[in-house]
């Protein structure tokens, strides 16, 4: 998810008077962001054949999505008072290292319980990380170049979009899943060097919870029914989003029946689109905000749908697939740009909110996507996800009409 200067607070010191401009650090943050969500969605091009491997079915290898979100709704609730003092570039090189392990576990993974372990590991990280990351990058430079390291930052996560999914795939037709897996490990071992070196220390200051906002603050958030509805809609918009999206692979294979390489091609053509959309939305944001926050969600459910019965036809599956990667990558952009406009002056606070709400509805959706896939087949995981999202566009709608207390 992307990231805005209006979301961050973790309690770290900051010197305004530093003009020292680290941007090798920026760089190793960017990257860091690269295989983290490389790391997180790596299961969703290689659902088919982890379900082979182990044993199990395509809903339950799902489930590995659903655990790390689970795990990361914890670690970004109960960090922040946990880590006190604590410098943050180690804190840092710690997650990083943890990444790695995540990817060792679920790589030689024996069984089903282990690949679960696996999963869990790397929600903390990405927990952790989000919890964290954008108000280290600020830091790395002085206040008038924050927009700057903030794109670089964020260009990570872009260029996972784009290629993470399709490389999955492909590596997993070369070397198999686990080999897949494998690869992310040296990536996290470059990406912990360069940290090592480039990033500043950064001590927190303040001690336990009174150096971080804490849970009373969230509750008082969700005091502003505008800021309830709100964050009820953007969790059903992640909820809905990620029951189908996480079952994208078995889908195509049975029922569009596609070869790995054509497979990858989609995977791509969603992750390109995806990139497109995230480019342009700055400039629709200008003119509309609610209209897209309630916009994208109709209009997601409609291509769920659509997809039913187009399935079996890559041509229009492939447009409709596109199409939905415009609109669902750049969503999250507006959704951090509602909470600045919602939460000015409490931002810290909704932006902790806010990643366990997307982290818990991305858990919940892939959860009852599975079982559903498994239950009764894609069809049902679809009209549920339709279903979810267009209650995203109820509830926004909702907010757009309360005023902000």
């Amino acid at each position: 998810m992307a990231l805005t200067t209006s979301d961050i607070h973790d309690g770290t010191s900051i010197d305004k008077t530093d003009n020292t401009a680290h941007w090798s650090g920026v760089f190793a943050m960017s990257l860091c962001v690269f295989t983290l969500i490389a790391s997180e969605f790596m299961p969703v091009s290689l659902l088919t054949p982890i379900a082979s491997d182990l044993q199990i079915t395509e809903g339950m290898a799902g489930q590995g999505i659903a655990i790390s979100g689970a795990f990361a709704v914890l670690t970004s609730l109960l960090l922040p008072m946990l880590i006190g003092t604590m410098d943050r570039k180690k804190l840092m090189l710690m997650l990083t290292v943890l990444m790695g392990i995540s990817g060792s576990i679920v790589a030689l993974a024996p069984n089903y319980p282990t690949y679960m372990l696996g999963r869990a590991l790397i929600g903390v990280v990405i927990g952790g990380f989000w919890s964290m990351s954008a108000a280290m990058a600020i830091r790395l430079v002085p206040s008038n170049k924050v927009p700057k390291a903030l794109a670089i930052f964020n260009g990570g996560n872009a260029l996972a979009t784009v290629i993470a999914a399709p490389l999955g795939s492909y590596l997993g037709s070369i070397v198999g899943w686990r080999g897949a897996f494998l690869a992310i490990i040296p990536i996290a071992l470059i990406t912990l060097i360069w940290q090592w070196m480039a990033l500043p220390s950064m001590k927190g200051k303040g001690k336990g919870k009174a150096s971080t906002p804490g849970s009373g603050n969230i509750l008082k958030a969700l005091k502003s029914r505008a800021v309830a509805y709100g964050m009820a809609g953007c969790g059903a918009f992640f909820m809905g989003q990620f029951a189908l999206f996480t079952y994208l692979r078995p889908f195509l294979e049975t029922v569009t029946q596609t070869s790995v390489s054509t497979l990858s091609l989609l995977l791509l053509t969603i992750g390109f689109s995806g990139f497109i959309g995230t480019l342009i939305i700055s400039s629709i944001l200008k003119r509309t905000l609610y209209g897209l926050l309630i916009g994208i969600p109709v209009f997601m459910a409609a291509i769920a749908v659509m997809l039913i019965p187009a399935g079996s036809d890559v041509a229009p599956v492939a447009l409709l697939l596109a199409m939905w990667g415009l609109v669902a990558t750049a969503a999250p952009v507006a959704w951090w740009t509602w909470l600045a406009k919602a939460m000015p002056h409490n931002a810290e606070a909704g932006g902790g909110l806010m990643v366990a709400v997307v982290q818990l509805s991305i858990a919940l959706g892939s959860t009852i996507g599975g079982i559903l896939f498994d239950a009764d087949g894609y069809q049902s995981t679809f009209i549920a996800s339709a279903a979810v999202l267009l209650i995203s566009a109820f509830l926004t709608f909702h907010a757009s009409r309360m005023p902000i207390q």
